[in-house]
């Protein structure tokens, strides 16, 4: 025992552990030190040589209290070599003195032996309690996670066998832990899961990638688990085994069920609403509903509509809602048979049986839940296709608004597919009753648009003149339905002696007001348009009456108006505008024999209502057969498009398409056919998003030989040379009856306009319907009619015109003014 214990004979060393194979040892740094029984220090570890500082050769030799801290009780040694006497081993403490003088606490382990010879030694091992401490409370806190965890917590090794499990996991698996040790989850987890999981975790064993909240039905088929994989290695990065974490998630797996299935019946809300918020057509709203409920919410669903409700009339009272006939307006179904059209067909009429569930909802406006078709009977083919469906639960609900049944909606669902619950039927309510409300406002939009439209049409020409030398056609179209009705109109008026006038406009708005408003502004241009006025003078008499036209005194009257007047014998047309809309003139060229289209450039004006603003006209000859388009906006504006832009489009529709010089009612149908896509031949079907009114006027000549023009010099023989040259012309005609009374007032004319006017007289006569005689002359104001004495030779000019003549009146121009009459030709 007196050899040196750190290189015992007979041994050979041991070279120190490498830096990539340290072991639980190096951590813990035990010391191991062989005392003599008199405690003196015998054998010296390297271990304890690094731990207390002091080299095997000042530590062997010495007894061991010489080493013990400050404190320690002299008998502490002597207690020490007691208890290893009485029991041969002791656990303990110590505090022992470091080279560099503190102290450094120590867990002892000492056993007696005894040598070959039976001399007893002691065999101490020495441990940081620091380090040891914090070792034994990891294995504390392992050990609690282990046995409190509710988590399911087992240990794999390198096999993928159970090594180590808690009660929670064994738990799970309805088993205990020696019941699961030595398993793999191929074992352990169902027949399907068992494989892909095993493989992922044997993917976490090679790569050490871990995985987190791996979702698996448990083998019972009901309960759901979550699964967490991590790879164990130990302080070398040797690989151990893998870890596993496992929670049942069921109840969360349900709750997030819950949400979803509550998100996505919010979405399903959300999108009908979004879906029918924007439609006004009952038929629009019923088909969509029903696309939009199947197959998000049932198999097989139709809307039907009290027949009232589907064509916009008054709803029936309620003795009267048992014989009101039902119209299946929308269906849908998950997949389309022989069954499903028997049972789903749309625009069919159905009539319930007095006392059967669909009866009782309609006449009660309360839902019914059907749990079993057989409570409908079999004797209905609709009953019985639904049952050939393998249809199995029913809602029957209520489309009720306002306190009134609209109608029903049927929902079912067939095959594996769950029933019906009290759940669904709360939500498939608040479906119908969003779906009630968009109904109903649709249906009292199409009342009061159908009123608006009546007004409108009443208040348009329900017949169009065509005077000589014009041939006119014309369109409306009421705005696409979820429009409402505007304020567009069109006119012509004819004018005496053969002219005529066009006119277009467009009241701003929309509804009732704007076609009542259109309808006063009509009547007013219709009467100033009889005084014979120019287009600008009449406008700017329009614009002054604008305040009087409004509806209400707080009211602004808005409009655009072109007025155009052509006159036949000339073929001169004056037109004027008011903020609206250029016309088009279609001319053809007799070289070519092509026809091309150009905006006639007006002076714009300001619209009807803004006042100050003075109206401008321009007057144009035109040439034989051109055709005069006058339009509305709602022809040819499109949303986030300029007016030029449409502008350009029709003109080159009427040029490609358009056929200028075939029937003009051909004509107006291209050109509605080939701008608004949507409408019908002649506008019978709505499809612009805004009304339109057309008015196309193919403008010629008079007939030869059917009017005769003198200009006489402001000379004392110009009323005789005016009676000649009318006497001549008349006789021609073969209007003799007509000479002495047209020579007449001609010459009273010519020489009023001699006495007033100084300037050359012009005399017109036209041969039409009736005879129509203008005497001109370049004097502005018109003649004032006044009464003559008894013995007065002038001054009944004026009274024998108006006496004379079927009519007769006065007009200015540019170069003065002009008086005219009408005679008839029997």
């Amino acid at each position: 025992m007196t050899t040196n214990p750190s290189e015992p004979s007979g041994l050979t060393p041991v070279p120190p552990a490498r830096s990539d194979e340290r072991s639980l040892l190096d951590v813990l740094r035990v010391a191991i030190i062989m005392l003599d029984e008199r405690g003196t220090i015998r054998l010296w570890s390297p271990m304890a040589r690094e731990l207390l500082g002091w080299h095997d050769r000042d530590a062997v030799g010495r007894r061991l209290t010489e080493l013990l801290a400050p404190g320690h009780a002299p008998a502490t040694v002597g207690r020490i070599h007691a208890t290893l006497r009485q029991r041969r081993h002791w656990r303990g403490r110590l505090r022992l003195r470091h080279r560099d003088g503190h102290i450094i606490p120590l867990e002892g382990r000492a056993a007696l032996l005894l040598d070959a010879g039976g001399t007893p030694f002691i065999l101490a091992n020495l441990v940081e309690t620091s380090r040891m401490t914090g070792i034994e409370q990891d294995l504390a806190a392992f050990d609690a996670l282990f046995t409190a965890s509710a988590l399911g917590i087992g240990i794999f090794d390198t096999e993928q066998r159970l090594v180590r499990v808690n009660e929670t996991l064994a738990r799970m698996h309805d088993a205990t832990p020696d019941d699961l040790l030595g398993k793999t989850l191929l074992d352990i987890l169902p027949g399907p899961t068992a494989p892909r999981v095993h493989a992922m975790q044997s993917d976490v064993l090679r790569t050490g990638n871990p995985v987190t909240d791996l979702v698996v039905q448990a083998g019972d088929g009901v309960r759901a688990h979550s699964l967490s994989f991590g790879r164990l290695t130990d302080r070398d990065g040797r690989t151990v085994g893998v870890s596993s974490t496992v929670m049942d998630v069921t109840a969360r797996r349900e709750a997030l069920a819950r949400i979803e299935r509550a998100r996505q019946r919010l979405a399903m809300l959300d999108d009908i609403g979004s879906s029918l918020g924007d439609l006004l057509d009952v038929h629009l709203i019923a088909g969509s509903l029903a696309q939009l409920l199947v197959p998000r919410f049932a198999d097989y669903t139709a809307v039907e509509l009290l027949a009232p409700v589907a064509e916009g009339n008054e709803l029936p009272s309620a003795e009267q809602l048992p014989d009101t006939p039902v119209l299946q307006l929308g269906t849908a179904a998950k997949q389309h048979s022989a069954q499903t059209d028997t049972a789903l067909e749309a625009g069919e009429t159905i009539t319930f049986e007095p006392g059967s569930p669909f009866s009782t909802v309609l006449r009660t406006g309360h839902p019914m839940l059907i749990d079993s078709l057989a409570t409908l009977g079999s004797d209905s083919p609709k009953v019985r296709a639904a049952l050939d469906l393998g249809v199995h639960s029913m809602l029957i609900l209520p489309l009720r608004a306002r306190g009134t049944v609209l109608g029903l909606i049927i929902l079912a669902r067939a095959g594996q597919r769950a029933a019906f619950d009290r759940e669904d039927l709360a939500l498939a309510m608040e479906v119908a009753g969003r779906a009630a409300i968009s109904l109903d406002n649709a249906r009292l939009y199409a009342r009061e648009r159908e009123s608006a439209l009546t007004l409108q049409r009443s208040l348009l020409p329900q017949s169009v003149p065509q005077p000589p030398g014009v041939a006119v056609s014309h369109r409306y179209v009421p705005g696409s339905v979820g429009t409402e009705v505007g304020g567009d109109w069109f006119d012509v008026i004819p004018l005496a002696g053969g002219r005529v006038a066009f006119v277009v406009g467009d009241v701003m708005g929309h509804g009732l007001r704007a076609a009542a408003t259109m309808g006063r502004l009509r009547t007013a241009v219709r009467t100033l348009a009889g005084l014979e006025l120019a287009p600008a003078e009449l406008l700017r008499r329009v614009d002054d009456l604008s305040e009087d036209l409004a509806q209400a005194p707080d009211d602004q009257l808005w409009a655009t108006c072109l007025y155009a007047v052509y006159d036949p014998a000339s073929r001169e047309c004056v037109l004027a505008k008011a903020g609206h809309l250029p016309p088009v003139l279609l001319t053809r060229d007799d070289a070519t024999g092509l026809w091309s289209a150009d905006p006639l450039d007006l002076p714009s004006g300001a619209p009807l209502g803004v006042g100050g603003v003075p109206f401008e006209e321009r007057r144009i000859t035109v040439p034989e057969g051109s055709v005069l388009l006058l339009y509305t906006d709602g022809l040819i504006e499109t949303r986030g498009e300029s007016i030029t832009v449409g502008l350009e489009r029709l003109c080159a529709l009427l040029t490609e398409r358009g056929n200028p010089g075939g029937p003009l009612d051909e004509l107006c149908d291209r050109i509605v056919e080939g701008l608004t896509p949507d409408a019908g031949p002649g506008g019978g079907a709505p499809g612009p998003s805004d009304d339109i009114a057309l008015l196309a006027a193919r403008l010629h000549g008079l007939p030869e030989g059917c009017a005769a023009e003198w200009i006489f010099a402001p000379e004392p023989h110009a009323p005789r040379k005016a009676r000649r040259a009318v006497r001549r012309a008349l006789l021609d005609w073969n209007l003799e009856p007509l000479v002495d009374t047209t020579v007449l007032l001609v010459s009273e004319l010519v020489t009023n306009s001699l006495r007033y006017a100084h300037g050359p007289v012009g005399v017109r006569m036209v041969r039409g319907t009736s005879l129509l005689v203008e005497v001109s002359d370049p004097l502005p104001d018109p003649p004032q009619e006044r009464t003559s004495a008894l013995l007065e030779e002038g001054g009944r000019g004026l009274r024998l015109v108006a006496r004379q003549s079927r009519r007769w009146g006065t007009r200015q121009g540019p170069d003065g003014k002009t008086v005219w009459f009408e005679l008839l030709l029997s």
